[in-house]
């Protein structure tokens, strides 16, 4: 299999100390007809690693059944976690409570419906234990539609890595294996699990791009389409916001108001000087509409500065807030080291 370096990897890392236990993520959504086969090949790509392990399925909410699979499963094999929501709150809220709920010190997230193999996780955790703190897969040759599925992810890969500086080119690949302790600083919402690798390669991670084999998909549809490429712009609004300005949202929004303020008093003097040198009537004019109109964004652009300084110092002083509820937890009293929430 080969490897691709992104260049996201840091100059000087050294070697971290070898995984001692793998914790899988995989977020369920009606995967019905996949839970048999996706047990069958994440338990044997596991067994051969040969380390402790544990499966993290997280039921987000499903309808087809796919809650009693699960809870089957969890009681045939204690190495199997079942965490089930009460309702469904998408993708990232799931990785999230599946990341929660990881007891392990590396970490792999992999979607349940086949398309990622589990075969590919042996060698992502090897690159792991060389001293990255994340490998993220690389669909090179991606077994999806070309116009609903592969070319918008391409124009938003291309958009992402342009705008945060993070060469990357899959970033909604969900295969990733990643240390524990860095996992758990980061705080998950909306659809922004797929902006993990940017969060974490800015708060210093060492980050390896691999590339990793991808199916197509045999049993079930696609829950995501071209209709996620707005959503994931609109997140990218807010991580590309978040990384810059998260604890001081008054240097942006300040410094657009004042920058309007000296538009209107540019305006205003415009206006004063056509008037007085060029005896022009004052009612329509462009430029006292514009002074007027500048004041009033500056004072509403200071104003949600000041708002957003309040939310930040809020945001930051928060604990144990998480984006969804669990109806049910299974096998996780069994587990000693468990640090997931309680129920």
């Amino acid at each position: 299999m080969s490897k691709l370096d992104t260049s996201v990897e840091r100059s000087g890392q050294t070697a971290q100390e070898p995984v001692t236990g793998i914790s899988v993520v995989v977020p369920i959504f009606n995967e019905i007809e996949n839970i048999d086969l996706l047990y069958q090949e994440l338990t044997a790509a596991l067994e051969q690693i040969g380390k402790p392990y544990e499966i993290v399925l997280v039921d987000d909410g499903s309808t087809d059944g796919s809650g009693a699979a699960l809870a089957e499963k969890a009681r045939l094999d204690t190495r199997v976690r079942v965490v089930q929501f009460r309702r469904n709150y998408g993708q990232t809220a799931a990785m999230k409570a599946g990341l929660d709920f990881a007891s392990h010190d590396a970490i792999v997230t992999i979607d349940g419906d086949l398309q990622n193999d589990p075969a590919d996780i042996a060698p992502m955790l090897a690159k792991l234990e060389e001293g990255y703190d994340l490998v993220h897969g690389w669909r090179r040759h991606r077994q999806d539609a070309m116009l609903n599925r592969k070319l918008p992810s391409m124009i938003a890969n291309r958009l992402i890595s342009w705008s945060t500086g993070f060469p990357i080119h899959d970033l909604g690949c969900t295969l990733k294996v990643m240390r524990r302790d860095l996992v758990s600083e980061i705080e998950l919402y909306g659809d922004m699990h797929r902006f993990i690798p940017i969060l974490l390669f800015e708060r210093g991670a060492r980050c390896f791009e691999m590339e990793t084999h991808h199916r197509p998909r045999l049993h079930g549809e696609t829950k995501y389409g071209i209709s996620r490429t707005f959503v994931v712009i609109l997140d990218l609004l807010t991580v590309r916001f978040l990384l810059g300005n998260a604890g001081h949202p008054m240097m942006v929004f300040g410094g657009l108001g004042l920058f309007s303020f000296v538009l209107s008093f540019l305006a205003a003097l415009i206006t004063v000087a056509m008037k007085i040198w060029g005896d022009v009537d004052m009612t329509g004019n462009p430029f006292l509409l514009l002074s007027v109109l500048s004041v009033l964004a500056g004072f509403q652009l200071l104003s949600i500065g000041l708002i957003g300084e309040v939310l930040a110092r809020v945001y930051f002083n928060q604990r144990g807030r998480k984006p969804y509820t669990v109806r049910h937890a299974l096998n996780f009293d069994a587990h000693p080291t468990h640090t997931g929430p309680e129920q």
